[in-house]
């Protein structure tokens, strides 16, 4: 489930780029993915919706809490990024989320954490320095970072809050019903910035690349990956399920020098290893004697 999860995301690292040269805005793209979702799920979820209507509302928070973690800051700062970074720096910083999941959980006491996991915390974060700086001093001591890179950073914690939060849902629902109630509270919170492009002068020009967009966006990352991920993490917890996460810059980075000829530059290499390290030593377990 998570390998299928993680390829499908790597697609969509790919497709947001396509949106960017298509001159679609990337709250825009947000929103008519999410809505696009919305629109398949719902014959098959409203009936079970309504039957935990009562369960939904007393879970308000922790439901409203994911929407805004997953589908409004994730995917849009993730389409946002790829308006300013390739393909392969935003998609490398996919590999620290398990440092972010590791970390909302020691900080939330979601999941008990071991020496192991946190020194593998701070080697991911030097990973992302690496990546981030482009291995300069300059660009750190100047704090000239790429804008996309901080929105990536941005949404990466966002994910792992997301992730962390799903393991204090004590209800039963389908995956699709989850995926449908997060939907929904997260295109409450896209509208008004979908709304705001609109106003910005950002049109939507209806063609067929545009229906081939919303197609792949709203089908395989979206159900597809969403379904796969939380049933994942409900089966095998958080911090497993996010090592695995390793595997989408693995996907894009291969997209993106076939499909856009970037170039896997020495930086994003030393970045990777030390992140890839991170996340091997925060898998280790401590053995009792």
């Amino acid at each position: 489930m998570v390998v299928c999860a993680t390829l499908f995301w790597a697609g969509n690292f790919n497709v947001g780029k396509i949106a960017f040269i298509e001159n679609i805005a990337p709250f825009t793209l947000a929103f008519l993915r999410w809505l696009l979702v919305w629109i398949i799920l719902i014959p098959f979820t409203y009936k079970e919706l309504f039957k935990l209507k009562k369960i939904l509302l007393k879970n308000f928070k922790l439901l409203f809490l994911l929407g805004l973690c997953s589908v409004f800051l994730y995917s849009s700062l993730t389409y946002k990024a790829l308006n300013y970074t390739q393909i392969i720096n935003a998609s490398l910083f996919n590999t620290a989320v398990p440092a972010t999941i590791i970390l909302v959980c020691f900080l939330l006491k979601i999941e008990k954490t071991n020496i192991f996991q946190l020194s593998g915390l701070l080697i991911s974060t030097f990973g992302i320095l690496a990546i981030i700086t482009k291995l300069d001093l300059n660009i750190l001591t100047s704090l000239n970072f790429n804008k996309g890179d901080i929105f990536m950073i941005v949404a990466i914690i966002s994910w792992g809050v997301y992730s962390a939060f799903l393991r204090k849902r004590n209800f039963e629902i389908s995956l699709l019903a989850l995926i449908q109630v997060t939907c929904t509270f997260g295109l409450i919170m896209l509208a008004p910035a979908f709304l705001f492009e609109l106003n910005q002068g950002h049109s939507i020009e209806i063609n067929l690349n545009l229906f081939y967009i919303l197609l792949y966006v709203a089908i395989f990352p979206s159900i597809g990956s969403y379904y796969c991920w939380a049933g994942a993490v409900s089966i095998i917890g958080a911090n497993r399920a996010g090592i695995f996460l390793s595997l989408i810059p693995l996907f894009s980075t291969f997209f993106a020098m076939i499909f856009f000829e970037e170039k896997f530059l020495f930086f994003h290499l030393i970045g990777s290893i030390l992140i890839i390290l991170g996340l091997f030593l925060s898998n280790k377990k401590i053995i009792n004697a």
